[in-house]
């Protein structure tokens, strides 16, 4: 008898010259975490996914924006510290993956906060 292989939903990130890299990513996982286990250039994640320093900021995808849903207070906050934040901004960290993102797409900002 053989086990069924478990698939893990995949994420595109898109860095700012049209380049792509998909990974698969566990479910449970952040966006971010994703990101820093497979080096994804342009993910800095400073603060370890504590949603305080903006250094993981994305642009979710316009077809992905419902499905991730919207930032929550403390999110907010800390992007106001991020470098050209825009209405499809989040912080990957707080980004949990689920099934239901599978195929979700976000794009890299030029450059990351500090």
């Amino acid at each position: 008898m053989t086990t069924p292989t478990v698939q893990m939903p995949k994420i595109t990130y898109i860095d700012q010259d049209g380049g792509s890299r998909v990974v698969e990513a566990p479910i449970g996982d952040s966006v971010m975490e994703c990101a820093v286990d497979n080096d994804v250039d342009g993910i800095v994640a400073a603060c370890g996914g504590n949603c305080s320093c903006s250094t993981c900021h994305v642009y979710i995808d316009d077809a992905w924006v419902k499905a991730v849903g919207p930032r929550h207070e403390e999110e907010e906050f800390t992007l106001e510290y991020g470098i050209d934040v825009r209405p499809t901004s989040r912080l990957s960290c707080q980004i949990e993956v689920t099934n239901e993102l599978d195929g979700l797409v976000v794009h890299l900002p030029a450059e990351q906060a500090e």
